[in-house]
């Protein structure tokens, strides 16, 4: 009984033998038995398929073979291979004939052949030769072979000279396409299948190419979405759902062109070339690739190069480029070779354009040396009916990725052209004509990236549809009049970096009305539009009422919009209109919409860029809504309303674009003409020929429509003297490019007083620091290579022009993947006499003139050169690079006022012994008066000539061994940042201090000694950012002095100014820290050997600054470890765990990174993981992953992982400029097993150790024995010098971890999860170690007596379980030097041993050496073993001092910060008094009193130590020689003290208040060890301010310090405390 089945059929070669449908393994088992009879039916497959479908294939042929007679009832038999493309061989092909004939198949046997090309082709050529030919059908299981392989009759094998050399044409009985068969693959794969779907309609069909433009959702979830191999569902067209029959639409019309291309040209002579579109290069691409990128992906690469070859050649336009790249990437295909799926292959280094051309040369469609691509006329049309003879210049120049530009003149003396429509009327048209009512058609719409994510976001929120006419050359907008929802599911509107996209949507996303659940807007973007500032426009929305929350760093995107049913307010709105006017223009738009009619008010001195604002309101006016401008000011009215769209609405041609063709004739001396570019232009770029050409020299003929130049000759442009183009800001780099070579002096009255006169200043753009890079800094970097002398300007530039023939060659210009930097010195490269000039990285102009090259040269007549760069590391921003330096270089402290540079900075000092210099302080020195009263007498401009003055002596006569804090403007005048950037590329430390700018204001709030800036300070300091971020390497976040100081009693006399800021323990370490590793006086690094194993903590927390058990227990988490993993790609604003590949802000993660070093002084392990490795990071953030590491080195990260995935240019060049940090070279490679003993992983191992200081090569492992693999690859390169870090993952590779000596990654029960499958703990790992004898059993004692009610016994054995180590410790008592204690330290398994009395002394005979501090102590309380030339030695050493330098660094707060005059105070002169004065000199006291009942024992310790101790004995602690002590250590048993709250008739000393007189308090400690509650601890508990520690926590922080030297790991303090304490507390 046959089973419904709807089934669509294609002919091929007049038969209808293609079978489409859902669910058809029935139906091909009854229509194979019913048409196709035979004596044997035999199935091949692979052994990955065989588990999924051969069970239902032998079900259902056991079936059908059952309801046929007995009699000569036919043979069903199946045969598995192996999957892959090396079955694809002769061997395989002769195993299954053998089978064939083992099995005695006749010539009547029917084949099927179920798989993907690999058995596809294969089995067809297995059938063409099998008894001179026997039937087969192709049973496609992959879109790949279901749209081009299986459909054709091409069959094949491979051989070791190249792919499908051998094979046949032999058509196949049926092909049956199931796509339900889909389901099963992976997305990759079916993705990778896609890319020939898009061929084909590209090449034949442009209503099937908008299928696919428009339904890539629908397409995918159809295959992606909820499984229907259970169901059937699809099975009959009843059941069918629309993807499905959408799904199947596409897979239809692609397979029927194919068949009609394959029936009119079957053995391919000419027409059949066609779907070879993309193939070409594909090929060659794929060539180099194999296997590591698929098949698809290369062809769809391919495409997009053979459409730019196309265009390059005139037959195709922009418009048909732009739809197929945008197309494939909305179907998750590569556009480009930089992808990550290509970077991340070594094999991408061999994608040279001569290697690929040679690939080239070997294409079956080539005739002789003429290479052959399928060249496109348009969407659906090729150019001819079979591929096109293309030369070998025309491809490179596509493939290359820059061009050099030869000089003119150009051949085209007068050149006529239009420029791609204009980016900012492109973006206010999608927005107004999505908003109105009706049905707009736009013509001359830019096709860019920016306007797709702008049509792609209005999609999503069910703004508009979008279709196109005209082949892509008009688009047609159905306006949703206003009405908008929430993005399905949540979805995220990635913006990239389009920033007048997000600008624009930020107001849009507030007229959104919930849907359901749905109730809000979330739109983000890469991580430079993450830094770009969007602040006031969210200010103004939400001082209207709009609920709009920062995600990630305060004042950028990502943003969430609340969505409100009250809609978006409206009424009066005030906003800050001096960064950008696109905060302006997006509450326009939408005004229309508010519930009430918008008064906008725009606040602030200056409104940038008015021009726009200009065109934004003509532009309201064109869609029926007029906008008010009050006389003499700068509010507008806008009524509410709807915009009624026009029918047409013709875009004009970018005016920015439009600068560089005019430019090229005036520096060329010839004529250019740009058409739809005129004075009637609503675009303020349109004012560049008349205000910036025309003086230099230009003939300007300017329409209403038109504009014409005529440059004057070569060589004699005037200067502009000076411009200012704050109407036309992104024109600026044109003029700058032309003034490079205007040496003339500029017209009479355009000079400034002191102008030289070839100088061209450039005023008015301050914002363009803030585009897509530091536009003026890109600039005078880039003209310097050029010979051309820049100066920077508080808001321009200043160009210094020079002859043509003066120009240095060789200038290669990077374009810090900016459009505008690329075509201005595209401009400048052609100049007649000139050199010219390399463009690297091309294809940024893509952004808005994608055919500029092609243009430039068949257009305009200027040559080109393709060029292949070096892999030479390049810049990736115009950040300078980050430079060593010495250790002793002065470091210069940036930052606002209000930051904590002065606080942070004399912490530093103190960690360092170096003074700290406050630029405020000598300002008053060389004035005589404070800033603020020089301020109010000169003004702010001759303060900063006094500043610039004071900057140039500190770096001339102070240049080592100081810290410099500076002044919070010191970057506003260029001369100051020149100088600064000088010193810092010259090897000197800069240090940015970052601090939240709310704290920073809520401090000055209270600050009355500085001047008033007379501007926002919100303004002021994103202004400053960009400077501070430029300027430094290195950046601390300071998230520490955010409290006030706790002021027991109150304000110290004389103090003025505000209250000041307390500092955390944790904070100040970490500040000294930091210090250190900046000068690398001590970078943290612990030395890594084999010998000794090392350990760090994979942190796979999604935040550090948000609640969770295993922060608050962080010394449990990281006991015993060395070093701590941070995951960057784990990391979560929201605190949540990632769960889709995301890249969190640079400045979120800095924060976490402080957050992190307050918790633990371990060195941290900088680690991005993307997808493909095994994370959470995007493949495809480059950008964005080096600038995250560039954060890690200037945050002082001991280590930052780099992936070996990325490209080798960018590793390079951030190599070079690492600093202090080491990089972890890293292999993580999770898709296939490490064969460890191959030459490949020794190469790996080679290439990674080029770049590394480590090397990290991690695999899967699939056995144990890989481990062992593993062990035997770390001996064979043991000797190398680069440590090395080998790791197998899964349960099978625990064994590696375990054995691991190099920072072998654990995790903790404490941590939410593993940041890898298999890890382990840190106890667990001592454990194993221990079980396989790798770890010893040791003995640890304690020698004295009495001793049996020590606490040392508990303290350690508690400590050597939590580190999960084997050890014991006990007690051996004796009151001499005995023969059991002789034999203990001597005996092998003899671990250390605590050392009190009477043997403190006794002991030190029995020891092969005695440390520095217990030498000068003069006693020994700990033995350590060690070993030296293969001989067990013991060290004496005393860690009474540990113990107690610890208690004071973590509780001698910051309010007691140490200088030359801070001092300390000992009471006694026992033998513990040692260990205290070492200890308190230690801490940086300069000073320490001595105080003993017997004075003359007090001189003999003063005596015996170095006169740098300054040791003052007392006679009296009624008051003291100088300062009141910060600390002070008794040293006296318990009862020989007393006070007058608790008397002792007995007390030796009476301690009275006057030790407390410190004004901020201090830290007391009390060494008995019994009572708790001394009457020096009762006395310093009713002082407020002062911290008082009993002796217990003496035994047990130097017990932990025991412990560290005896196992080299940090135990859980806080455990050990607890434990510790609660048994002291019982024994009270």
């Amino acid at each position: 009984m046959s089973t419904p089945t709807t089934v669509d059929k294609v002919s091929i070669l007049g038969k209808e033998s293609i079978h489409c449908g859902f669910h058809l393994i029935p139906y091909i088992v009854e229509t194979v038995l019913t048409t196709l009879p035979s004596s044997t039916y035999v199935l091949i497959t692979d052994t990955n398929l065989s588990t999924i479908y051969l069970d239902a294939f032998e079900s259902a042929f056991a079936t059908a073979l059952a309801q046929l007679s007995d009699v000569g009832r036919p043979r069903w038999l199946s045969r598995t291979i192996p999957p892959g493309e090396q079955s694809k061989s002769r061997e395989t092909k002769a195993i299954l004939e053998d089978y064939l004939l083992a099995n005695r198949c006749t010539r009547d046997t029917v084949v099927l052949a179920l798989g993907g090309g690999v058995v596809g082709d294969l089995v067809g050529f297995v059938s063409a030769n099998f008894m001179r030919g026997v039937r087969y059908c192709q049973i496609p299981t992959t879109l790949l072979a279901m749209v081009d392989s299986a459909v054709g009759g091409k069959t094949a094998i491979d051989t070791p000279m190249g792919k499908n050399l051998i094979g046949a044409f032999y058509q196949p009985e049926y092909v049956f396409i199931d796509a339900s068969f889909l389901e099963s693959l992976p997305r990759r794969e079916f993705v990778n299948g896609m890319a020939e779907v898009v061929k084909t309609a590209a090449i034949w069909d442009d209503t099937e190419f908008a299928k696919l433009e428009s339904g890539q959702a629908e397409i995918h979830s159809a295959v992606l979405g909820p499984e229907t191999r259970k169901t059937h569902a699809g099975r009959t067209l009843e059941t069918r759902s629309a993807a499905q029959t959408l799904l199947l639409s596409v897979i239809r019309a692609s397979i029927a062109t194919k068949a009609y291309i394959v029936t009119i040209d079957e053995k391919e002579t000419g027409l059949r070339n066609l779907v070879n579109f993309g193939h070409t290069i594909g090929h060659a691409i794929e060539a180099v690739m194999t296997p590591d990128v698929l098949h698809g992906e290369c062809v769809a690469v391919g495409m997009v190069l053979e459409a730019e070859v196309a265009r390059s050649l005139g037959h195709l336009g922009n418009a048909a480029v732009g739809r197929i790249a945008r197309c494939l990437k909305a179907h998750g295909l590569p556009t480009s070779i930089e992808d990550p799926v290509f970077q991340r292959s070594p094999k991408a280094a061999g994608l040279k354009v001569d290697a690929l051309l040679e690939y080239m040369k070997i294409d079956k469609k080539n005739a002789g040396a003429v290479k052959k691509i399928v060249i496109l006329s348009r969407i659906g049309k090729t150019y001819e009916e079979k591929a096109t003879g293309v030369e070998d210049d025309v491809i490179s120049r596509v493939l290359s990725p820059a061009l050099k530009v030869l000089p003119g003149p150009p051949t085209r003396a007068h050149f006529q052209l239009a420029t791609p429509g204009s980016k900012s009327i492109s973006n206010r048209a999608l927005v107004l004509a999505a908003l109105g009512n009706g049905t707009c058609k736009l013509g001359n719409l830019l096709h860019s990236d920016d306007t797709q994510v702008m049509m792609s976001a209005l999609e999503e929120m069910k703004g508009a549809d979008f279709s196109w006419e005209d082949n892509g050359e008009t688009l047609v907008v159905k306006g949703g009049g206003g009405k908008l929802s929430p993005p399905k599911d949540d979805k995220e509107l990635f913006l990239g970096n389009a920033g007048t996209a997000s600008r624009f949507l930020t107001t849009v996303c507030a007229l959104v009305a919930p849907q359901g659940s749905q109730t809000h807007t979330t739109i983000t973007g890469n991580a430079r539009m993450k830094q770009r500032p969007i602040g006031p426009l969210v200010d103004a929305l939400t001082a209207n009422g709009s609920e709009v929350a920062y995600l990630e760093s305060k004042g950028c995107l990502p943003l969430r919009i609340a969505a409100s049913t009250a809609g978006f307010k409206g009424g009066k709105i005030q906003l800050a209109a001096s960064v950008s006017s696109q905060y302006v223009s997006s509450i326009l738009l939408c005004a229309p919409y508010a519930t009430e009619a918008v008064e906008l008010e725009l606040t602030g001195d200056v409104v940038i860029s008015q021009p726009y604002i200009d065109l934004t309101i003509a532009m309201m006016a064109s869609f029926g809504i007029k906008v008010e401008r009050v006389p003499n000011s700068n509010t507008y009215r806008i009524p509410r309303g709807t915009y009624t769209n026009p029918a047409t609405y013709n875009i004009e041609s970018d005016a920015s674009s439009a600068t560089y063709p005019l430019a090229l004739a005036a520096i060329t001396g010839t004529t250019c003409t740009i058409r739809n570019i005129g004075s009637s232009s609503l675009q303020g770029d349109a004012r560049f020929a008349k205000d910036v050409l025309e003086p230099m020299g230009c003939t300007v003929v300017q329409t209403e429509s038109d504009t014409t130049v005529t440059g004057p000759p070569v060589g004699q442009l005037r200067a502009l003297g000076f411009i200012d183009m704050e109407p036309m800001t992104d024109a600026f780099l044109t003029a700058a490019a032309l003034a490079a070579v205007a040496r003339l002096p500029a017209l009479p009255g355009r000079t400034q007083p002191d102008q030289p006169r070839n100088s061209t200043r450039i005023g008015g753009i301050a914002n363009q620091r803030v585009k897509e890079c530091n536009r003026i800094d890109a600039m005078r970097t880039q003209l310097a290579k050029f010979g051309v002398l820049t100066n920077e300007l508080a808001d321009g530039i200043e160009v210094l022009g020079i002859a043509p023939s003066e120009l240095k060659q060789g200038a290669s210009v990077h374009c810090y993947d900016d459009h505008r930097v690329a075509m201005a010195f595209s401009v400048l490269a052609t100049v007649p006499g000139g050199p010219g000039a390399i463009i690297e990285e091309k294809r940024c102009v893509e952004k808005t003139w994608p055919s500029w090259w092609d243009d430039l040269a068949s257009k305009i007549g200027i040559s080109l050169d393709a060029v292949e760069l070096p892999d030479v590391p390049v810049a990736s921003s115009s950040k300078p690079a980050i430079h060593r330096h010495g250790t002793d270089s002065t470091i210069m402290v940036l930052g606002m006022r209000g930051a904590g540079k002065t606080h942070i900075g004399k912490i530093g000092a103190n960690a360092l012994g170096w003074p700290i210099l406050d630029a405020d302080a000598m300002f008053k020195d060389v004035t005589g008066v404070t800033a603020k009263v020089f301020v109010e007498e000169h003004g702010w401009p001759k303060f900063r000539v006094v500043e610039t003055s004071i900057l140039k002596d500190i770096i001339t006569t102070k240049g080592k061994g100081c810290i410099v804090s500076l002044g919070g403007g010191v970057t506003e005048t260029p001369e100051n940042r020149d100088l600064l950037r000088a010193y810092g590329n010259g090897g000197g430390p800069i240090v940015h201090i970052i601090r939240d700018i709310d704290e920073i204001l809520a401090y000055l709030n209270s600050e009355p000694t500085r001047p008033s800036l007379g501007e926002d300070l919100r303004t002021i300091y994103e202004r400053r950012l960009p400077f501070f971020h430029e300027l430094s390497n290195f950046e601390f976040t300071n998230i520490l002095s955010s409290k006030p100081k706790v002021l027991p009693n109150g304000l110290p006399p004389g103090w003025f100014g505000p209250a000041p800021v307390s500092v955390e323990k944790g904070a100040e370490s970490e500040i000294a820290r930091f210090f250190k590793f900046m000068t690398g006086v001590n970078t943290n690094q612990p030395r890594l050997t084999e010998a000794v194993p090392s350990h760090c903590l994979a942190l796979t927390l999604p935040s550090y600054s948000a609640p969770h058990p295993a922060l608050k227990a962080f010394d449990q988490v990281v006991a015993g470890v060395d070093a701590i993993e941070v995951r960057v790609d784990l990391l979560s604003p929201s605190g949540t765990p990632v769960t889709r590949p995301t890249v969190p802000a640079v400045a979120f993660v800095a924060v976490q990174l402080a957050s992190l070093r307050q918790l633990s002084p371990l060195p941290v392990i900088f680690t991005i993981r993307t997808v493909s490795q095994g994370g959470m990071f995007p493949d495809t953030a480059v950008d964005a992953a080096f600038e995250l590491m560039e954060l890690g080195v200037k945050s002082g990260c001991e280590y930052v992982d780099v992936q070996s995935t990325w490209p080798a240019a960018r590793i390079e060049g951030f190599v070079a400029a690492k600093q202090n940090s080491k990089v972890i070279a890293s292999s993580v490679n999770l898709s296939g097993r490490v064969e460890w003993s191959s030459s490949a992983t020794r190469d790996l191992y080679t290439s990674l150790a080029r770049y590394g200081d480590l090397v990290k090569i991690v695999s899967p492992a699939t056995a144990l024995l890989d481990s062992l693999d593993l062990m035997r690859f770390r001996e064979s390169v043991a000797k190398e010098a680069k440590p090395l870090l080998t790791l197998s993952t899964g349960i099978d590779g625990q064994l590696s971890r375990i054995l691991s000596p190099v920072l072998g990654p654990v995790t903790h029960p404490l941590l939410a999860a593993p940041s890898e499958p298999g890890q382990v703990t840190f106890a667990e790992v001592q454990t194993a170690l221990h079980l396989l004898g790798r770890t010893q059993k040791k003995q640890f004692y304690l020698f004295g007596t009495p001793i049996q009610h020590s606490k040392s016994p508990l303290l350690h054995n508690t400590a050597f379980g939590l580190l999960g180590l084997p050890h014991h410790y006990g007690l051996l008592e004796s009151a001499t030097i005995s023969d059991e204690l002789r034999a203990a330290i001597r005996d092998p398994n003899f671990g250390g041993a605590s050392v009190t009395i009477p043997h403190k002394l006794d002991i030190m005979p029995l020891l092969d050496e005695i440390s520095v501090q217990a030498t000068i102590i003069g006693a020994v309380n700990t033995i350590v073993p060690f070993e030296r030339d293969g001989v067990t030695k013991l060290r004496g050493d005393n860690t009474d001092f540990i113990g107690l330098r610890e208690l004071l660094k973590g509780n001698l707060s910051s309010d007691n910060e140490l200088d030359d005059k801070s001092t300390s105070l000992v009471l006694g002169a026992g033998g513990t008094c040692r260990a205290a004065v070492y200890a308190l000199h230690a801490c940086g006291f300069k000073t320490i009193y001595l105080f003993n009942r017997t004075r003359a024992n007090a001189d003999k310790i003063a005596l015996s130590f170095p006169a740098e101790y300054n040791i003052i004995p007392l006679t009296s602690l009624d008051a003291f020689p100088g300062e009141a002590p910060a600390a002070i250590i008794s040293t006296i048993p318990s009862d020989g003290t007393g006070t007058k709250f608790m008397p002792n008739p007995n007390a030796g000393v009476v301690i009275p208040e006057s030790i407390f007189a410190r004004h901020l308090g201090g830290v007391v400690i009390d060494s008995a060890y019994k009572p708790k509650r001394t009457p020096l601890i009762d006395l310093a508990e009713r002082v407020p301010g002062w911290k008082a520690v009993p002796g217990i926590m003496m035994l047990i922080e130097q017990g932990i310090g025991q412990c560290t030297l005896w196992t080299n790991r940090v135990p859980p303090k806080s455990i050990i405390s607890s434990t510790v304490l609660e048994s002291y507390d019982a024994d009270q």
